[in-house]
C-alpha cells in the first residue's frame, strides 16, 4: 500500500504546486493588463490569459463569494494560495506518517 501512497500524494502535492504558479501568473497577468502593460489584442497574451482564467476562476469563484468587497482588491488568490499551501502541509505530514510509521 505504501508503493501506491506515497507516490501518489508526491504527485498530487507537484500538481498543487503547479497550480500555486498558475494562480500567481494569473494575478500578475490580470494586473498587467489592467495597467495597459500588455494588451489582450495580442493573440498570445490572450490565449494565455484566457487558458489561466479557465482553470484558476472555478477555485477563485467560491471564495469570492464569500470575502467582502474590498473595491479594487481581490484577496481570493491569496486565500486559495493560504489554502493549498495548508493542505500541502497536510499531505506532507501525511505522508511522514506513512513512510516513518
Amino acid at each position: 500500500m505504501d508503493t501506491i501512497l506515497l507516490p501518489l500524494i508526491q504527485v498530487v502535492q507537484i500538481a498543487l504546486q503547479i497550480y500555486v504558479w498558475a494562480i500567481i501568473i494569473s494575478a500578475i497577468l490580470s494586473w498587467l493588463v489592467a495597467f495597459n502593460v500588455v494588451n489582450t489584442s495580442n493573440q498570445i497574451v490572450y490565449t494565455i490569459g484566457d487558458f489561466l482564467y479557465r482553470i484558476t476562476e472555478p477555485a477563485l469563484r467560491p471564495i469570492r463569494r464569500f470575502l467582502p468587497n474590498l473595491g479594487g482588491i481581490d484577496l481570493s488568490p491569496l486565500v486559495l494560495v493560504l489554502g493549498i499551501w495548508f493542505l500541502q502541509g497536510v499531505l506532507g505530514r501525511l505522508a511522514g506518517q506513512i513512510a516513518y510509521g
